[in-house]
């Protein structure tokens, strides 16, 4: 009847992918889609493939300065606590040996060293990499799953500045990938449409998004 509406499927797009075959290709697209200014980007690939990180902008990881600092944090903390409890606290005079006998020490200011940067490096590992994460957008994408087998893939994501769903699409296809470009969608949501018949507000358009497969 007149007004009747239903609910539809909305597509959100994460980004546009494409797969590669080879570690070079990939790490060329990279290099070329960073210089053509895009800068919200992401690869994926079976393993380590070296230089990819500097081409996407990485940062150097702040782990090992975290790792750092907790250690000496450890060493001190160690270290203080006994000379407190031995040489201030309750002093011992054992021996005629002086109060403050650092040789004693270092076995414990070691072992907290080592016991602190261990928690140091895995609470900054999770903290810094967002983690727990156990769904992301490509893995609705069932072309990914070849991302751990024999496939590199490049996705320019849409927070990117320069992202425009043609010109990207356009962009990405002259890397020469395998297979066509691929969206990557974000889960859907439901959205209202008038059913036929029914007032609908033409002035905003609509726009169809197919997935590519490779």
């Amino acid at each position: 009847w007149r007004g009747s509406r239903k609910m539809i499927p909305t597509l959100k797009v994460h980004g546009l992918m494409v797969a590669f075959t080879t570690p070079q290709a990939v790490l060329e697209a990279t290099r070329r889609a960073r210089e053509a200014g895009y800068r919200e980007m992401d690869a994926y690939s079976p393993y380590p493939v070296e230089g990819l990180a500097a081409e996407l902008g990485m940062r150097r990881s702040r782990i090992p300065s975290v790792v750092l600092i907790g250690g000496i944090v450890g060493a001190g903390v160690g270290y203080f606590i006994q000379y407190y409890a031995m040489a201030v606290d309750y002093p011992l005079n054992v021996g005629g040996r002086p109060y403050h006998s650092w040789p004693a020490y270092v076995t414990v200011a070691f072992e907290m060293t080592i016991l602190v940067a261990a928690l140091a490096a895995f609470l900054s590992m999770i903290i810094l990499n967002a983690l727990p994460h156990p769904n992301h957008s490509v893995f609705n994408v069932p072309e990914f799953v070849r991302a751990s087998q024999d496939r590199f893939f490049l996705c320019i994501e849409a927070e990117d500045p320069q992202f425009d769903m043609d010109e990207t699409s356009r962009y990405l296809a002259s890397l020469n990938p395998t297979g066509n470009v691929i969206v990557v969608p974000v889960a859907p949501e439901a959205e209202e449409e008038p059913e036929e018949g029914a007032d609908a507000n033409t002035d905003e358009p609509r726009v169809e998004v197919a997935l590519g497969h490779a």
